[in-house]
């Protein structure tokens, strides 16, 4: 998929305690990229309350998750929604590189 003319959404607060996630999901344009950094990692993480929103999402958007936050947090091990990609700081410059523009969730 090109990115050219897509936004990128960078979401930062953890979906347990904010509603970025959710306000996100909601006025996102179909076809954007999302990525969950900061405590919004913890949307990545299988088999939680939160999972089944970014599932049934993967149609609409691609989601990443910062992958330095996920090994911050201490949860290298615990398993991530099936389809999120990880990536690296370099990734995270490239994709905001790549995209037309980003927009962050606070």
């Amino acid at each position: 998929m090109s990115t050219e003319n897509k936004m990128l959404h960078t979401v930062n607060k953890s979906p347990f305690e904010r509603n970025a996630l959710d306000s996100c999901l909601r006025l996102a344009k179909k076809g954007s990229s999302i990525l969950l950094i900061e405590d919004a990692v913890y949307a990545a993480l299988a088999n939680t309350a939160v999972a089944e929103k970014i599932s049934s999402r993967m149609d609409d958007f691609s989601f990443f998750v910062l992958g330095p936050d996920v090994e911050t947090r201490g949860l290298s091990e615990t398993p991530l929604i099936e389809g999120v990609s990880v990536v690296d700081y370099g990734d995270f410059v490239d994709m905001a590189a790549a995209h037309s523009a980003v927009n962050s969730w606070l």
